[in-house]
């Protein structure tokens, strides 16, 4: 049942966009970009914040300036001479203490291992994050650490990485790791803001203003975002893991990578759903391997396009 907010919400963008649809798109798209409270919610995640919190005490802090602020960036070295470089991002309504476990795994296989609050999350600045500020604050990392030889994205987090690597605004160059991992990410965001959409009650003629103004604010369209076509274009190696039982990412989105390319990989992580996918064992052991493993071990990750391999917590 919708909670009272959204029930005024959906009242409100009934009435406004009768009256004007391009005032009702610009503030659904502003609604759309507004990040969460920063603040842990719950025991759980109030446990896991201050667990990785009190890891991320070990990595040194850098801010990054971007075009509508800063972003916060955490290095945690490695004991390497030479060690592979890996980019990590968090999602939507997260922050880098919630990937402190994967971190900690890929540092333990020798990484160094640089963390990013995307802008409005964390330590970084602003409240608000769309495709081309994350992009942007990807660029930045790269310019300050790169190159990164790998990348893992979850959720948001994993959207953004492949928008950054399609390089899709002009103003800010693309981002070029050498392999990535994409954990519980969409690959279409025109699904997640029809599910915004259809979450607050927009009608069709705000929803086609909410793509136009989209496109206005970040300089590319929105089916530009399409991380299938991307991933095709920039046929880099990338590793795709998601849970059946994600009920925020639905699994489609994973399917979508099955079959375009030999060099995207896959597997299952049933039971994990969401968010403790993460955190699991077999997940960061994979990704550990995928991103800093011998080019010999990458093999033993089940390959596109048969079945997927299945992992499970059960």
């Amino acid at each position: 049942m919708p909670s009272f907010a959204i029930k005024v919400t959906r009242a409100g963008f009934s009435v406004l966009g009768r009256v004007s649809p391009d005032i009702a798109a610009k503030l659904a798209f502003r609604l759309f970009c507004v990040t969460p409270s920063r603040k842990p919610k719950g025991d759980k995640a109030k446990a896991v914040f201050a667990a990785g919190e009190q890891r991320l005490s070990l990595a040194e802090r850098i801010t990054l300036p971007t075009s509508s602020g800063f972003v916060c960036a955490y290095r945690l070295s490695s004991r390497e001479s030479a060690p592979r470089r890996v980019l990590v991002v968090h999602g939507w309504g997260a922050r880098v203490e919630y990937l402190m476990d994967i971190a900690s795994g890929l540092q333990a296989s020798g990484a160094e291992v640089v963390l990013l609050d995307l802008p409005g999350h964390g330590r970084s600045s602003g409240r608000l994050l769309d495709m081309r500020r994350a992009a942007e604050a990807i660029v930045a990392a790269q310019a300050q650490f790169g190159p990164f030889d790998g990348a893992v994205g979850h959720s948001f987090g994993g959207a953004s990485l492949m928008t950054a690597s399609g390089g899709i605004f002009g103003c800010v160059p693309a981002f070029r790791a050498g392999r990535m991992v994409l954990i519980g990410s969409p690959s279409r965001i025109t699904d997640v803001m029809r599910d915004f959409a259809d979450l607050v009650g927009l009608g069709s003629a705000v929803r086609e203003r909410v793509a136009t103004y989209s496109e206005t604010m970040t300089g590319a369209p929105v089916d530009a975002y399409d991380a299938v076509p991307i991933a095709r274009r920039i046929d880099r190696p990338l590793l795709v893991i998601h849970a059946e039982d994600d009920k925020e990412v639905r699994a489609d989105h994973a399917k979508r990578y099955l079959g375009i390319s030999d060099k995207v990989q896959h597997l299952w992580a049933n039971g994990y759903g969401h968010r403790r996918i993460v955190s699991a064992p077999e997940v960061i052991a994979a990704t550990s391997q995928f991103l800093c493993g011998s080019e010999a071990s990458l093999s033993m990750v089940e390959t596109s396009p048969g079945p997927l391999r299945e992992v499970s917590s059960i």
